[in-house]
């Protein structure tokens, strides 16, 4: 199989934020790129040229991460504001707020069938939600520090976090429980993904270096150190042999996964580079940085054909599994003809992004405005406490969708500080249940410790025959 290397290319750069971006997904039908700032916004890029861009307002605070559904009409993102919302990513701005921790909510996932929804926070628990019925399902506990990553594997059956308390954790869905923790990170946790064949996982720490592991056999594959700084981000090509990260360095880098080494380095924001995301197809990928820029390149460097590749992630689980895990081992085992060792080749894109035309796109702001009189669409409010209350559903009568800038409400005073008091509370309700949680799980774990060792005492002291 041939395969033909070129460079990556900047094609497009947005511009429409006021502060660092934080995050970005590309939608699965190509058509759309979602961001998210710490300026309060969500923003929805077409890629279409000329066509508008709608800039999604609600959060109170900076958005710390935003994910795509898997159909793509749904958007899920995560804010220090302590809510996620699910948005219809149409002109009007209707949206879905969980109240769903206690502290900043720094990540956001669905699994591969859209049903479920999971959020990691710095109250130290990852939450599972469903997403249609929006019932809080249980959370996760064992994180001793803010959690800042959690993802899904592609089945759905394990989960991914990291933490400030420089862990890697793997997670059972069906038994809840820690399966696994990897402690080799020296800082900082700032991202965990899923390799897409689901066998490993990568993080991007504080300690300038981006792992690998393979979960089946808990071991370290690779240990890259190619950034100077902090990795903010990092995400997987489509097909498995590729990764790219962002730091503080201000370079994004490409690691060619099969050969274990730094393939590409990469310059084109002027400051740290914070978020990267590959398209689902691997065809693009997008950066964003603390220049309030988001950038769009086109891959390029890898032009092989993946529906073999693709195919080959499904027929894993069919191979037989080696005793040790290996470099070449993470899936798909794809056969290259032997070339010399190759230095890592560069590309400067800022000179050519000054040379390009700004991308001045009409900016739509939509969305709701909270506790407004009068709201574009619908809110549904819900405040997830373990229990399933029903939501409360503000609307307005039917109407043609608008697309004028949101007026600033302002509240009465007395109502101000009533609703303040009550969010409190709320807040105070939801820190005794976690703890309530973490009390019960132990003392499930005490009486099993008893009911076992009285099994044993049983065995011992029954006369024999």
């Amino acid at each position: 199989m041939a395969t033909v290397l070129e460079d990556p290319s900047l094609e497009r750069h947005f511009k429409g934020h006021r502060d660092t971006v934080c995050s970005l997904d590309f939608n699965p039908n190509m058509k759309q790129l979602a961001s998210v700032s710490m300026d309060s916004c969500l923003m929805v890029w077409n890629f279409k040229p000329q066509m508008r861009a709608y800039r999604f307002v609600g959060h109170k605070d900076a958005v710390m991460d935003v994910k795509f559904s898997p159909s793509g009409h749904l958007v899920a993102s995560a804010s220090r504001d302590k809510t996620v919302r699910l948005w219809i990513p149409t002109v009007k701005g209707e949206s879905t707020v969980f109240k769903a921790h206690t502290a900043t909510v720094r990540s956001v996932d669905f699994t591969y069938d859209g049903q479920t929804l999971i959020t990691a926070s710095d109250d130290k628990t990852i939450k599972l939600w469903t997403c249609h019925r929006q019932k809080f399902l249980y959370s996760l506990n064992q994180h001793s520090n803010w959690v800042r990553s959690a993802k899904f594997s592609p089945d759905g059956r394990l989960i991914v976090s990291g933490s400030d308390d420089k862990t890697v954790k793997i997670w059972d869905r069906n038994s809840k429980e820690c399966i696994h923790t990897f402690y080799e990170h020296g800082g900082f946790v700032n991202q965990v993904e899923f390799h897409p064949s689901g066998t490993c996982i990568a993080s991007a720490g504080t300690d300038s270096t981006v792992k690998v592991w393979d979960i089946r056999m808990n071991k370290l594959l690779q240990h890259y150190t190619a950034h100077s700084a902090a990795v903010n981000s990092l995400s997987f090509h489509a097909s498995g042999n590729y990764l790219i990260s962002g730091s503080d360095d201000s370079t994004l880098k490409v690691f060619d996964l099969l050969e274990g080494r730094l393939f590409y380095t990469l310059h084109g924001h002027q400051g740290p580079c914070t978020a990267v995301a590959f398209s689902k197809s691997g065809e693009y990928f997008a950066s964003g940085g603390s220049d309030e820029q988001v950038l769009v390149w086109k891959t390029n460097f890898d032009q092989l054909d993946f529906s073999e590749v693709l195919q080959s992630h499904k027929n894993r689980q069919e191979e037989p599994t080696p005793s040790e895990p290996t470099v070449s081992d993470i899936p798909p085992r794809v056969t290259r003809k032997p070339t010399k060792p190759k230095s890592p080749r560069g590309y400067d894109a800022r000179t050519e992004l000054k040379n390009m035309d700004d991308e001045s796109v009409p900016v739509t702001d939509v969305g709701p405005a909270m506790f407004s009189s009068e709201q574009n669409g619908v809110t549904f409010e819900m405040d997830m406490m373990g229990s399933e209350p029903e939501p409360t559903i503000r609307t307005t009568k039917d109407r043609p969708a608008t697309t004028q800038q949101l007026e600033p409400q302002s509240l009465p005073p007395q109502l101000g500080k009533t609703l303040e008091q009550i969010v409190g509370q709320l807040d105070v309700l939801t820190q005794t249940v976690s703890l309530l949680e973490q009390r019960l799980t132990m003392t499930e774990n005490k009486l099993r410790e008893c009911l076992d060792n009285q099994q044993r005492l049983t065995l011992q002291v029954r006369p024999s025959d």
